[in-house]
């Protein structure tokens, strides 16, 4: 048989294939290497979490160390559901996180299509900062905006408190109000973040749609009902789902650092993230830290593979895999 002919333009087309696939190759690299190495690779410090993790003097590198440590099976993993503050931790974690979420959900869809009906496009900039740049602030310095108001003895709500003939509450004493105090922190940080996501989703939503609805005598609120609601579903699922992953994780620096550390607030305060880090303080074992971490992560990842089979079951096309 003859063999078949191959073309110069054949092999142009070949090898411009080849250059593309390169250079693509080529700008996807940093990031694939900052994913395995800041991602994959530590996951073999694993171990740690089943091992009494001790540091030797004589080769104190990390391999040797993870070689030479007693591997103690489940212990390190028991502190997390045998303590007295167990329930309390777990509890205000997975509290506070569902909570959050939803409201994460309502005020930032709210806002975001709020956003979206100022016609004024200074205005309507100077809002969109002014929501996103807490986001930008780190807790530490968001802790002494709350201490601004909150300090006993020259904060602005005990000032009001005195002014107006009541009694001033010692608000770093009292663990009644932070629940409350700590969800307004946390909206007040995080919220202009989603919603940029979802005006940004909003923004390429087709005018003609909303024009239609008008011309079929559909009001503001029915516009927003049966045309903005359904084009941000996608969105809202995937930031869900996503959402639904980390609700046994707490964000250590919200909880750290704006009660202060207050011991008398521990009831309402206190999350595995926080009783971990003072554990690994007081006794000095890795292996604990680990361990929590570790069962943190598997939790996230059967919540979150189980809020996408869920989803996937009732419309498939907006379920995140």
């Amino acid at each position: 048989m003859p063999k078949p002919m191959v073309t110069k333009k054949a092999i142009s087309g070949g090898f411009a294939t080849k250059k593309k696939t390169i250079l693509l190759l080529t700008m996807v690299a940093p990031g694939a290497i900052w994913l395995l190495l800041l991602r994959y690779l530590p996951m073999f410090g694993i171990v740690i979490a089943f091992k009494d993790y001790k540091i030797y003097t004589k080769d104190p590198s990390l391999i040797n160390n993870i070689i030479h440590s007693k591997g103690v099976g489940l212990k390190n993993f028991e502190f997390i559901f045998t303590t007295s503050d167990s329930w309390k931790m777990i509890r205000n974690t997975i509290g506070y996180n569902a909570l959050w979420i939803l409201l994460g959900l309502i005020v930032s869809v709210a806002f975001a299509i709020m956003l979206s009906e100022i016609t004024n496009k200074f205005v309507a900039k100077l809002h969109q900062t002014l929501m996103f740049f807490p986001y930008f602030l780190s807790w530490v310095v968001a802790s002494y905006f709350v201490l601004a108001f909150l300090d006993p003895t020259r904060g602005l709500l005990v000032h009001l408190q005195e002014s107006w003939g009541m009694d001033v509450t010692n608000w770093y004493n009292d663990n009644k109000p932070w629940p409350v105090i700590l969800t307004m922190a946390n909206l007040w940080k995080n919220v202009g973040y989603s919603t940029i996501l979802y005006l940004a989703a909003i923004t390429g939503i087709d005018t003609s749609q909303y024009e239609a609805a008008s011309i079929d005598g559909a009001s503001k609120w029915q516009q927003i009902i049966y045309v903005t609601i359904p084009h941000l579903k996608p969105m809202i699922i995937i930031l869900f789902i996503m959402n639904v992953g980390k609700i046994f994780n707490a964000d250590f620096g919200l909880f750290w650092s704006v009660p202060m550390n207050s011991g008398p607030l521990f009831p309402t305060t206190q999350v595995i993230d926080t009783y971990v880090y003072r554990a690994l303080m007081a006794t000095n074992n890795v292996g604990m830290s680990t361990a929590a971490g570790l069962i943190q992560n598997i939790v996230g990842f059967i919540c979150l593979m189980g809020a996408n089979s869920i989803v996937r079951r009732v419309d498939e096309e907006s379920s995140l895999f």
